[in-house]
């Protein structure tokens, strides 16, 4: 059975002092939202695997979310956190380094408020420590922070990295230029994925339509190609702008213009060669 999966969405048990980033215009955030959540809407649109991606930067978080692992298989990986600029986050690695599931690891790069600390050198020995277990690179980050990420990149050329949700582009804003210009350059390194996910929103949250989006990912198609561009729906957060199944579809009719082989990759083996998936 070919691999069909949603690289990116979110699991997490409520709490409002843990989730501040949910304000008060994200009421329908304010609940949890765990495995049999996602596993109803990946059946209903025809998924079969999905990868878990952190919510919030703490260790016990990547524990919950391997733990939720051994009872739901279709989570096929999780990208968690660890304190990538400790002096021992080797150790915590080692901790995690034999949990098949644990197939990446993300820092919240988009909340930093200095646009340098990507580049900081106890940040990128944490990265340069994901090697040794072969863990793939999340990176979040806003189109805005697209130069000194660029550079971060480029420190880390053998690293496999995905950006998340195609960078943030401003599509609300109609602003492409700039961001076209680094995503182009984020595609000639060759170790470098992109996730076609999170855009919805970045569009009109109440009347985006599917030509909105179709500048954005014309580029993303141009230079990342199918091989290295993953179908992701951040889940649940889209629903601030969308339903799981018309996101799906959306995706899903601009892809019909590729050939099946090309759009197996989109929804599934891109995925898995970034995070070195297992089928389930």
């Amino acid at each position: 059975m070919s691999l069909r999966i949603d690289s990116h969405h979110h699991l997490w048990q409520y709490a409002e002092a843990e989730f501040g980033w949910i304000d008060q215009d994200m009421q329908v955030l304010k609940r949890n939202y765990l495995p049999a959540d996602i596993h109803t809407e990946l059946k209903q649109s025809g998924l079969t695997q999905s990868v878990a991606v952190q919510a919030r930067q703490t260790v016990e978080e990547t524990r919950w979310l391997l733990s939720l692992t051994d009872n739901w298989d279709f989570i096929a990986g999780v990208v968690g956190w660890v304190p990538l600029a400790a002096p021992n986050v080797a150790e915590t690695l080692e901790e995690f380094g034999s949990h098949r599931r644990l197939v990446g690891v993300r820092h919240v790069l988009q909340d930093e408020p200095d646009p340098e600390y990507m580049l900081q050198p106890d940040f990128n020995r944490g990265i340069d420590a994901l090697h040794r277990f072969d863990l793939a690179y999340d990176l979040l980050v806003f189109e805005d922070q697209l130069p000194q990420s660029l550079q971060f990149v480029d420190r880390h050329p053998n690293q496999r990295i995905v950006i998340d949700h195609a960078a943030k582009p401003k599509i609300r804003q109609h602003s492409f230029d700039r961001w076209a210009k680094y995503m182009t350059a984020m595609a000639n390194r060759e170790t470098t994925f992109c996730k076609i996910s999170g855009m919805v929103t970045e569009a009109d949250h109440k009347t985006w339509k599917d030509g909105d989006l179709t500048p954005y990912l014309d580029l993303l198609f141009d230079v990342f190609g199918p091989s290295r561009l993953l179908f992701g729906s951040d889940w649940p957060v889209c629903l601030l702008a969308t339903t799981y199944s018309r996101w799906v579809e959306t995706v899903r009719a601009y892809c019909s213009r590729l050939s099946h082989d090309e759009q197996k990759w989109v929804f599934g083996k891109a995925a898995a060669a970034a995070y070195r998936l297992e089928a389930a």
